[in-house]
């Protein structure tokens, strides 16, 4: 037995030295460096084929034909995304023609609509404290209990005349104004405040009137400037409508600058007003309480020397010449129905009122 194991250790070394030269033996598992040498000899397999050869500074520019081919196929493409023709595509109407017209205009904050104004991008905090708190307090202030089934008095006062139907035409007519002139004798019925009906701010009217402005044109610059500035909108020119000879005034002379904020930029400026500006005027008594259109709508002035204390002129004062600043009057345009409501919104957001009311 022993001898058999000395020949098969024998055997062994011999086959050991004699490797290089026989053939090698099959085997079932495939390794990496068979693959590698598979794809070296077949070029279908070459996964690196789609990689360029140079780099992209020494790579050469693509030519015209390229280009052409490529351009044409994002025109196709885009051509393909593109909305139908103009025959298909919703046109809003050019002019309003009544509200019986089959064809209607769509309300300003449609995005197809023609007035259409993006926003608004920011909510001012004045009218952020009048929808929390003003509006609810001006709401519980005014209440006025009247039981169910309350039938309210039959008044005549502001009612309009009706047509006596003797003609075909007073058919569906509006009622007749009323004797005496025009519609705005009348003026407006106050009305009771409801949850429908709570007076709000409506627009802010800045008016800067410069006399000398058809004699030299730097003081209509300033007041255009300082409109522009307290403002923060392209203020209008505006003109004298009447002949004047005692003031030396003609009419067409540029006489100022007026400019008419709505939405949230009336309600910041009347913030900065309430807050930064009237605060700083000492000698300020108030709004006078008397003041009114009867409609609601309120004014007081500023005076040249008052201009100061906005924080826009404040900042720069030294651009504006100090004798060219003009004042302005300012106009503060409200949904009430009367100058009472009017003063009432006005004293719930900050302005004071001295003297006697009148009405």
């Amino acid at each position: 037995m022993s001898g058999l194991r000395e020949s098969i250790r024998l055997a062994r070394a011999i086959g050991k030295r004699q490797l290089p030269l026989r053939t090698a033996q099959p085997c079932a598992t495939r390794f990496a460096s068979t693959d590698a040498g598979e794809a070296k000899a077949t070029p279908q397999r070459d996964h690196l084929g789609d990689l360029e050869s140079t780099t992209t500074f020494t790579s050469l520019a693509p030519d015209q034909k390229s280009i052409d081919a490529f351009n044409s196929a994002e025109i196709q493409s885009a051509r393909e995304r593109r909305l139908p023709g103009n025959r298909y595509q919703y046109h809003p109407p050019k002019y309003y023609r009544g509200p019986l017209h089959p064809v209607q205009t769509p309300k300003a904050s449609n995005p197809t609509a023609r007035d259409f104004v993006p926003g608004p991008f920011s909510f001012p905090r004045l009218k952020h404290t009048y929808d929390s708190t003003i509006a609810p307090d001006l709401l519980t202030m005014t209440y006025q209990h009247s039981p169910p089934g309350t039938v309210p008095p039959n008044s005549q006062k502001g009612t309009l005349r009706q047509w006596d139907g003797s003609s075909p035409y007073h058919k569906n007519r509006p009622s007749r104004g009323p004797r005496g002139g025009g519609s705005s004798r009348l003026g407006i019925l106050e009305r009771n405040i409801n949850w429908n009906n709570i007076p709000e701010i409506e627009a802010v009217t800045i008016n800067s009137y410069a006399p000398m402005a058809a004699q030299n044109k730097e003081y209509l610059h300033v007041a255009r400037a300082v409109v522009q500035a307290i403002s923060g909108a392209y203020p209008d020119v505006t003109t004298v409508k009447h002949h004047v000879i005692q003031w030396g005034v003609r009419k067409g002379d540029k006489a100022g600058a007026k400019v008419t904020l709505r939405g949230g930029a009336a309600y910041e400026f009347v913030d900065k007003l309430v807050t930064l500006v009237l605060p700083k005027i000492k000698d300020w008594p108030g709004i006078k309480a008397s003041t009114g259109d009867d409609s609601g709508n309120l004014a007081f002035g500023m005076k040249a020397a008052w201009m100061a204390y906005f924080p826009e002129i404040e900042f720069n004062y030294d651009m504006y010449p100090p004798k060219l600043v003009p004042g302005c009057d300012i106009f503060i345009h409200t949904t009430a129905t009367s100058d009472r409501q009017g003063r009432l919104l006005m004293e719930a957001l900050g302005f004071p009122f001295y003297g006697k009311a009148t009405r």
